[in-house]
């Protein structure tokens, strides 16, 4: 166990493992993530820079890919004629970390050329927090034996392709600036956003730059011997531009290059440092008494805090973050529920960028509605950067040619109501009553408009239903009534209208436009307060539980824990077909709705036995689940069981307990590990009369301190073994 637990160390150099730590290591500011990727390049490995909101539709397919940007890490090193590689000389050391406190990248490498000269190579890497454009390398070299002659080239790569080999970009135009800088410039190929890259090879060293001009791979060069014991330092400093925040792409990023090299190197680092110092101070979390917890949660929230968008409200954090390829940079349920939380509480304006993304997306859920038949908004299962639909229709086919069809974007509707309830949240803690009349309230009503469309009026049983759905639990499809989707949907109805009461009361003329521009009138109230009363919710008396969906206890029944342990889902194990008919759960499913009503839902004893009917079904074959079933479970009492799934949940990425985490990042996982520890070991929880905390802290935890932000003030909440609370504004 690393004694730091402000750093995460790489672990001994294995080629398997090697996506694993690019994913971890990942550096980022909210605009561009940057895997960490070795320094002289790994060919097998994913590219390694990613950028907000630039989207592409790969040819003859209708979901579009987060296109990667061209390579600027690489830097080839050569010593008395030998290229430094790890698979080349000798390696007498090699360790890499990652400051979570800085967001700083550090690799120190000992190295032996054949020639017996003996090499100290120091990297430093970050994406400037200051200015989202800037990202910045620095090597430092020290001849330790020998004085080898030392030549290093540094520059950009533009051959590029996606994780399946396709190419998003049109030919690249390439030049240099002098000597020591170099650029690319291109656009997408079908969505037509445009990118530009630039970069300095600086050094402080008595060496004139050469500039090599291969129009693909444009770069610097210099030449020098080295002195034994003396270190030569050589910067790389990197801007990168789009036609989302620049009219003239490759002008921004030239000028930032230049206003980047007049700041240098030290001014720069000391300014993302002290931004970095800024934004822990009310987002991190001390735990005494359990140093592993205390690295996974600052892990954690370094990861969503790296991913999520600064000043730009049209882009959102995708399930891999921007920390490699996975789901393709799509935004799922998984940010409004799982990370939008902890930056309400941490970083208010970070959650409100990402509340403003989806009412600009409002379009694209309008359209989807009507396209499906219904009213409203029906936001789409996966979204990109027009708020359409893109779930893929099919996976890729398997080693026999097969392909399975993938409905969630069919049918998976409660996405919905998971954005309303993250946008009453943000309104609930922030107090942002201008968000709430201005963007809230429009997303909330016109989603409930769909809901009302939505339902289907059983004649025969006197109620509303909703048929052919999907709830979170996606191993069972086109299930009637999912208990989650139907209370969901009615708590947003219910919601709505309180939220139109409100506006009416408080903004009497923005709510008659908001009115009018929307045609909603007070029999379409009348309506959505029928579908309240009326809705199928399914319940079984006797046994006094929620049934998951009409139907679940007909299905045959598995014995989840006779196959522990294990890496893979039972749905990996048994095949997709045979799942749909075991009686096995993907992810909480009932247990969240435990975790987002709590006793709203239902009294504690029927909470409970929920919990005893649901627990043991599931699997967690999604990284999502086990972080909620921490929190559900601290909350009912499971002390011991609680941690067991909090530590669970805290080796998704840090230990790769689910073998894919070279993709990306978990985000709804790390975002999760913060509710588990926030709202479920420290209970905290909005009253009428604003926030408290119940705490059920594990039992060798001596002390929890947190920052949270409530209307505007931020306070320090402190809780000690034993149940002492201290809330104190800071």
């Amino acid at each position: 166990m690393n004694s730091n637990p402000w750093v995460v160390y790489e672990g001994p150099v294995c080629p398997d493992q090697l996506g694993q730590y690019e994913a971890l290591l990942t550096i980022g500011n909210g605009y561009v993530g940057v895997r960490g990727k070795l320094e002289e390049t790994n060919e097998e490995s994913f590219n390694s820079t990613l950028v907000h909101g630039i989207f592409n539709y790969v040819e003859g397919d209708l979901s579009p890919d987060l296109a990667p940007v061209p390579e600027w890490l690489g830097l080839t090193l050569t010593f008395a004629g030998q290229v430094f590689r790890l698979d080349q000389g000798r390696v007498l050391g090699n360790r890499r970390w990652l400051d979570l406190q800085t967001a700083t990248l550090w690799r120190q490498v000992l190295w032996q050329d054949s020639q017996q000269n003996v090499i100290r190579i120091e990297f430093v890497r970050f994406a400037s927090l200051v200015n989202e454009h800037v990202m910045v390398m620095q090597v430092r070299i020290k001849a330790l034996n020998g004085a080898p002659e030392l030549t290093i080239h540094g520059g950009l790569n533009s051959q590029i392709t996606n994780s399946t080999g396709f190419n998003h970009w049109q030919p690249w135009q390439s030049g240099h600036t002098g000597h020591n800088q170099v650029w690319l410039s291109s656009k997408t190929n079908q969505s037509g956003y445009g990118l530009a890259i630039s970069a300095a090879l600086l050094t402080d060293a008595n060496a004139k730059p050469e500039f090599i001009g291969d129009p693909k791979h444009p770069q610097v060069s210099y030449r020098l011997p080295l002195i034994e014991g003396e270190t030569f330092t050589f910067t790389k400093l990197v801007a990168l531009h789009t036609s989302r925040d620049s009219a003239d792409p490759l002008a921004a990023a030239q000028t930032t290059l230049a206003q980047a090299a007049l700041h240098g190197y030290n001014a720069l680092y000391e300014e993302h440092c002290r931004a970095w110092q800024q934004v822990w101070s009310t987002s991190d979390i001390e735990i005494e008494g359990d140093e592993f917890a205390q690295q996974a949660i600052r892990f954690s929230m370094y990861h969503v805090l790296i991913a999520a968008p600064r000043p730009d409200e049209q882009v959102s954090i995708g399930a891999k973050t921007l920390s490699g390829p996975g789901y393709r940079g799509h935004v799922f349920w998984d940010t409004d529920l799982f990370m939008v939380p902890m930056l309400t509480v941490t970083q208010p304006q970070l959650s409100r960028n990402l509340m403003m993304y989806r009412y600009h997306r409002l379009p694209g859920a309008r359209a989807k509605a009507t396209a499906e038949g219904y009213k409203g908004a029906m936001f789409p299962w996966e979204s990109a950067d027009t708020g359409e639909e893109v779930t893929p229709k099919w996976t890729p086919p398997d080693a026999e040619g097969k392909r399975i069809r993938i409905w969630t974007g069919d049918i998976e509707q409660h996405v919905t109501s998971d954005i309303a309830y993250s946008m009453i949240q943000y309104w609930q803690w922030s107090g942002d009553d201008a968000f709430m009349r201005d963007h809230g309230a429009e997303v909330i009503l016109d989603g409930a408009r769909f809901w009302a469309s939505r339902v289907e009026w059983n004649e025969t049983a006197q109620r509303y239903e909703i048929t052919q759905t999907q709830g979170p639990d996606e191993y069972h499809e086109h299930v009637n009534n999912s208990v989650f989707t139907n209370r969901m949907a009615r708590w947003h109805l219910e919601t709505a209208l309180l939220v139109w009461d409100w506006l009416n009361s408080t903004y009497p003329a923005t709510a008659h436009s908001l009115a009018d521009r929307l045609g909603f009138s007070e029999s379409e109230r009348a309506h959505w307060q029928n579908v309240i009363e009326r809705i199928y919710l399914p319940f079984d008396s006797e046994r006094q539980i929620h049934v998951q969906f009409d139907g679940f206890f007909d299905l045959k029944p598995v014995d989840v824990l006779a196959y522990e342990p294990r890496v893979h889902s039972l749905q990996s194990i048994f095949g997709y077909e045979a799942t749909l008919s075991l009686r096995v759960i993907k992810q909480a499913d009932v247990v969240m709705l435990i975790a987002l009503l709590g006793e709203d839902l239902a009294p504690q004893d029927v909470l409970l036995n929920d919990w005893h009917t649901y627990y043991p079904l599931c699997d967690h074959g999604s990284s999502l689940s086990p972080a909620v079933h921490a929190w559900v479970a601290a909350r009912l009492g499971f002390d011991e069981l609680a941690y067991d799934l909090f530590l669970h949940a805290a080796g998704i990425d840090l230990l790769d307990n689910k073998g894919n985490s070279r993709d990306g990042i978990h985000g709804a996982a790390c975002g999760g590990l913060w509710q588990a520890i926030v709202l479920g070991f420290a209970g905290l929880h909005l009253t009428d009369h604003g926030p408290v905390a119940s705490p059920r802290l594990p039992s060798h935890w001596r002390r929890l301190k947190f920052c949270m932000c409530y209307h505007g003030q931020t306070y320090r909440v402190e809780i000690r073994q034993g149940g002492e609370v201290r809330i104190v504004p800071q």
